[in-house]
């Protein structure tokens, strides 16, 4: 099959959560060139707002729709898959792309803190998939991708939050795919590095303080630690999901995708 085209994912019905971050907006670009009807999300009304304008002038027949809301509020989550089904029926596929950035030593880390950062990047996605997964277990049919990092495979400096929550991404990623493959849905995540967004930018600068390097000095040295001398872009992670989003894909369950430009192999 032609993976990249304008019908690979006809008839699907893709969630994207995050939309308003960088790899969220490109997937949801992405997924709806190739034919998907898009529900959009985020908190940020005026950016969502751009994203649906967007993809609505790459293509007038791009069915979207997009809810603003708060994932960290259990009302909102239920209001936005509600929503959502009303306007393009059953999810068929779900992006796990929403999520929060932390940078803190074990001894200046709250317990409000690692909280805050495991419900944003752990328990918010199991309770949305929780949500959408019967009825895809119903049709038989389904595909979810987890964004998680390479944080989620290896420890950082001042990471015991942030990998904390990654990790546990991955590990719900690998033991829901055991349960959602006797349905017909496969379950997977990819694990970015740095990426050309806002989010790395921070903490790129966070990381360029400690070693007293301006942010453009630490651009430049975490570019070049890389193999490939390339920091990954939001359209390369954007094919990547795609790519584990269709059928193409069929046999690939539970993996966890490195995008690490040669930085991290095993």
């Amino acid at each position: 099959m032609t993976i990249f085209n304008e019908t690979t994912l006809q008839g699907k019905h893709v969630l994207i959560t995050g939309a308003t971050g960088g790899i969220g907006y490109q997937t949801a670009i992405t997924v709806a060139e190739m034919g998907a009807k898009v529900t959009i999300t985020g908190r940020q009304e005026e950016k969502l707002k751009q994203l649906e304008q967007v993809l609505k002038e790459k293509n007038t027949q791009t069915e979207v729709f997009s809810y603003v809301a708060d994932l960290a509020e259990p009302t909102e989550q239920q209001a936005l898959i509600e929503q959502a089904q009303l306007t393009f029926g059953p999810i068929t596929h779900l992006v796990n792309s929403a999520g929060a950035f932390a940078d803190d030593k074990v001894e200046d880390l709250t317990q409000a803190q690692l909280e805050h950062t495991m419900y944003l990047n752990y328990t918010i996605p199991i309770l949305l998939t929780q949500q959408v997964f019967p009825a895809m277990k119903k049709m038989n049919t389904g595909a979810i991708v987890n964004v998680s990092s390479l944080s989620g495979l290896r420890g950082t400096f001042g990471g015991t939050a942030y990998c904390g929550s990654k990790f546990a991404l991955i590990g719900f990623t690998q033991s829901f795919a055991l349960e959602a493959i006797q349905h017909g849905v496969r379950v997977n995540a990819v694990c970015p590095g740095f990426v050309e967004t806002e989010m790395a930018y921070t903490a790129m600068r966070k990381k360029g303080i400690r070693a007293n390097r301006s942010f453009e000095e630490q651009y430049e040295v975490s570019r070049q630690g890389l193999p490939s001398g390339h920091i990954t872009t939001p359209k390369e992670v954007a094919n990547t999901i795609a790519f584990l989003l269709t059928d193409a894909a069929k046999n690939i369950v539970g993996e966890s995708v490195k995008i690490s430009g040669g930085a991290v192999m095993r």
